[in-house]
């Protein structure tokens, strides 16, 4: 399936687009279909930022490694001989060949199939044939990625010189994670879902809740609606289930206190580079997993997690990722953009490493309500790609419970508008030698 894309736009026109941007407001319709917005955003936010690829345990032993496309750049993640996570270029040194094509695996080396020119897990050129005594294997390396580990997860940055405030934002999320034991678990599945949709509609659509109720009938169960209620909002009908909400809440801040951990939202999604959000909330029914009405899916607990009514604790990174974590679980969400109307997402499910197939969990409970929901938000993600293509569409206004979607397109604009900054200035001072030299 593909859409009818935007007409074409230059950074000019991109950059009035830019400025002219109405908050509160979805963006214009060339922002989710133009080729040139596309290749921007491959630029100043994938280039730029700091994006999640995969938890450590995916690669849990040396010589274990994905790859990573991101447009038209390949990056292997990789654990080296030393136990360090590395990420370096998929291109050999010697005439550009691609290294490693599988999307995971286990190397003992990294030999080009072009030419066998040969490294070391870590990039270290080892080996090239034929070459002259002047040779020096030292500057021919496999180019390093910039590449940060944080309670478990993954981040590469693309950019020479990455955002620099990502290790204060990594000192505020690892106690939050540290229960967990990320980097212990192990994987119990994996899927990649392509959507016929530009990557930030994904995003806007994770971004709220507001469409719950009616798309997800399977996530519902386990989640209170009053994650923005006041008290005052509830009526009769309500207030059993309101009460249920306040008593979980007051459990989970007894099971948080009790064992020294942190409970507080932070909210960052729009007010610095490396923008993100946590909390933790109180799950309905059963209150200990993503099992319908609450239900625990794995009799083995992550980590060092006290109870398996240990809540969900949920974390947004901008620009590309979510998490859940759950007391008896993980799952790990990462969005890639593969063209101005197709995104892939993959959903990845952790459990404690000791836990067995079969007699902890099934991959098929473990996995119902989540498959569910990423194919439901798939049908929304496409039916407003159609949408904002049509002639007829204009950007309509967020509901005030559509907060997070306004944080991260106010976040996507800045940093666009930063990155187009430098440009623009430039243009400028050309503009005006231009007139200068031909007066």
């Amino acid at each position: 399936m593909s859409f009818k894309t935007a007409p074409a736009a230059n950074m000019a026109e991109i950059a009035a687009m830019v400025e002219r941007r109405e908050v509160g407001y979805s963006l214009e319709s060339a922002f989710y279909a133009s080729q040139e917005v596309y290749d921007l955003d491959i630029k100043a936010i994938f280039g730029q930022h700091w994006i999640f690829v995969a938890s450590e345990a995916e690669i849990p032993d040396e010589g274990d490694f994905i790859t990573v496309e991101i447009d038209t750049q390949s990056i292997i993640v990789v654990r080296d001989d030393d136990g360090t996570v590395r990420a370096i270029r998929n291109v050999c040194r010697h005439r550009g060949s691609r290294l490693l094509e599988d999307p995971c695996g286990s190397v003992g080396n990294i030999v080009c199939p072009y030419h066998q020119w040969t490294y070391r897990p870590d990039g270290e050129l080892m080996y090239a044939e034929s070459q002259s005594p002047s040779f020096d294997k030292s500057k021919f390396n496999l180019k390093q990625v910039h590449v940060r580990t944080v309670g478990g997860l993954i981040f590469i940055c693309l950019a020479d010189e990455p955002p620099t405030d990502f290790d204060e934002v990594a000192s505020v999320i690892e106690p939050y994670l540290r229960s967990y034991k990320i980097a212990e678990a192990k994987v119990a599945h994996q899927t990649d879902l392509v959507e016929n949709g530009n990557w930030k509609l994904v995003m806007e659509n994770n971004r709220e809740c507001h469409h719950c109720d009616a798309s997800h009938p399977e996530l519902i169960t386990s989640y209170f609606p009053f994650l923005r209620y006041d008290e005052s909002d509830i009526t009769p009908r309500l207030q059993p289930l309101y009460e249920r909400y306040l008593q979980a809440t007051k459990d989970l801040d007894d099971v948080c206190k009790d064992n020294g951990v942190p409970r507080e939202l932070v909210h960052e999604l729009d007010t610095r580079e490396t923008g993100f959000m946590i909390m933790r909330l109180p799950l309905d029914g059963d209150g200990a997993s993503f099992g319908i009405d609450g239900a625990q899916l794995c009799t083995k607990l992550m980590g060092d997690a006290p109870t398996a009514k240990f809540g969900d604790l949920s974390l947004h990174m901008q620009p590309n990722s979510w998490f859940h974590f759950l007391g008896d679980h993980v799952i790990v969400f990462s969005v890639l953009p593969l063209g101005p109307d197709k995104s892939m997402v993959r959903t990845t499910w952790l459990v404690h490493a000791d836990a067995v197939e079969g007699e902890d969990y099934t991959v098929e409970n473990l996995t119902s309500v989540w498959k569910a929901t990423n194919d439901q938000d798939r049908v929304l993600v496409e039916k407003t790609q159609r949408g904002v293509t049509d002639p007829g569409y204009v950007g309509g206004p967020y509901a005030l419970i559509e907060d997070d979607v306004e944080a991260f397109l106010n976040w996507y604009v800045g940093r666009l508008h930063a990155y187009l900054e430098p440009t623009r200035e430039s243009a400028e001072r050309l503009g005006h030698l231009n007139a200068v030299a031909a007066q």
